[in-house]
């Protein structure tokens, strides 16, 4: 019988990344050889963007071994994935910004390469987007805000390939720059770094929010400022949700929202944790759901 149930496993495990690898694949020929819009009444048909421009291949060969290590224990959302050498995302077409991106670090593999320069990184559109839902560099340009990292550079820099592709506009998000992006964000990103130190594996989910709020009038509505020519949508909120595993398979996991403003240096990190329901509520996602709760020793510092 447990036998059996292994076989299943195994067979619904490799069917899902068989789906996975298709989808892909699928999503990208579409790209490259979109249908004949012209066929559908009612379509507008934009002069100045050709459905049929080809688009060019996701910027790293899939490494399948490495995006099953990285997405272990489950997707948030199936939504628009794309694989890079180290980190997985999910893009969302409307907003021009990632859902989720995924990363998986260790204390070997945070660190710095001294072969490494940051400074010959350069910002570049992701062209396995589809032109009409890429954002460029554009649009960000005299916005006021930061072309803010998901997968954070320094998560990268054992080799130069990886920390050039997380410079993708796709893993980018309008974020405040001095008092957030280049301080309380870039704070809570080393943060997530330490944790390797004291533990085995880290697995890191990072995304935007767009969160309601209540106007003179009583009523809650969600509003966000768009930029560039894209409109490129800014987050109101960026979240954190991060687990991690011991040497002997425990796992712990702490969660963070911060409002996308600046923050004084004063404010500690701590004051930012929420319960992670509230961001799975809040985005639409469901975050390590191979996972079981029960088997979280500590959620944000506290016995489960």
């Amino acid at each position: 019988m447990a036998g059996h149930k292994i076989k299943t496993l195994a067979l619904v495990s490799s069917f899902g990344l068989s789906s996975f690898l298709a989808g892909s694949y699928y999503e990208r020929k579409i790209a490259q050889d979109p249908p004949n819009l012209k066929k559908f009444p009612g379509l507008p048909i934009f002069g100045t963007v050709s459905a049929a421009t080809p688009v060019s291949p996701v910027p790293s060969q899939t490494n399948v071994s490495r995006i099953s290590q990285i997405m272990k224990y489950g997707f948030p959302g199936l939504d628009n994935i794309r694989s890079f050498d180290n980190y997985v995302l999910s893009y969302d077409k409307r907003n021009r910004v990632a859902h989720w991106v995924f990363e998986h670090i260790t204390a070997e593999s945070i660190k710095p390469n001294e072969g490494v320069d940051r400074s010959l990184c350069q910002f570049m559109p992701d062209e396995s987007i589809h032109p009409y839902f890429r954002s460029l560099n554009s649009d960000y340009l005299k916005s006021g805000y930061d072309r803010g990292h998901l997968a954070a550079a320094g998560n990268h820099k054992c080799s130069q390939k990886l920390v050039e592709q997380t410079f993708y506009l796709s893993n980018m998000a309008p974020q405040v720059g001095v008092g957030f992006n280049r301080d309380a964000w870039n704070k809570l990103e080393r943060y997530v770094r330490k944790l390797t130190k004291t533990y085995t594996n880290v697995y890191c989910c990072t995304g935007p929010l767009y969160l309601p709020r209540r106007e003179p009038d009583g009523k809650n509505y969600v509003k966000y400022e768009v930029i560039g020519a894209n409109h490129v949508a800014v987050p109101t909120h960026f979240f954190k949700v991060v687990v991690c595993e011991t040497s002997d398979g425990k796992f712990e996991m702490e969660s963070y929202v911060m409002p996308n403003q600046a923050i004084s240096d004063e404010t500690p990190l701590t004051s930012f944790r929420v319960p992670p329901e509230s961001i799975e509520k809040a985005a639409g996602l469901l975050f390590f759901d191979n996972i079981s709760r029960s088997k979280i020793s500590k959620i944000n510092g506290k016995k489960n």
